[in-house]
């Protein structure tokens, strides 16, 4: 059985709560990422990824360079163990369509790395065809209609 940490990025950025969604934007594009894990010290508290830019704050009017990142995270991370499977950490994603995951080591609780749906289509022994057409199903917004 391969596990998530055979494929994962070690070593991941991550950001503070109380950073700007500007400072979270300009780290994704020197990072060259769509997401980044949030963390208040070293306790992972949600992930900022530029979906939530764009629609939970920017499309809302909020200025980028006075808004928290805490203010627009997801809070309700999924997360995997390092030494979990690949199968069933895809079957996971595929369920709640995402497309990245936080790694956690299970002994030490800390985040250890991220792995993506990219990670497990390239370095993974098996496919990700299956998870990639549950995540690529459309979903609801995740925001409430703005009345006019």
């Amino acid at each position: 059985m391969q596990t998530i940490r055979e494929v994962m990025t070690p070593d991941v950025q991550t950001i503070s709560p109380q950073e700007t969604i500007q400072r979270a934007a300009q780290m994704m594009d020197d990072l060259n990422v769509g997401a980044i894990p949030v963390c208040d010290g070293e306790r992972l508290v949600g992930m900022i990824t530029d979906r939530d830019i764009a629609v939970r704050s920017v499309a809302a009017g909020q200025a980028p360079d006075r808004t928290c990142v805490g203010d627009v995270m997801s809070t309700d991370v999924r997360t995997c163990f390092s030494d979990q499977g690949v199968d069933e950490v895809m079957s996971t994603m595929g369920d709640v369509q995402i497309r990245r995951v936080p790694v956690i080591d299970a002994a030490s609780k800390q985040l250890v790395g991220i792995v993506s749906l990219g990670d497990i289509a390239t370095k993974s022994a098996g496919s990700a065809d299956e998870a990639l057409d549950e995540i690529s199903t459309p979903s609801a917004p995740d925001r409430s209609p703005t009345r006019h």
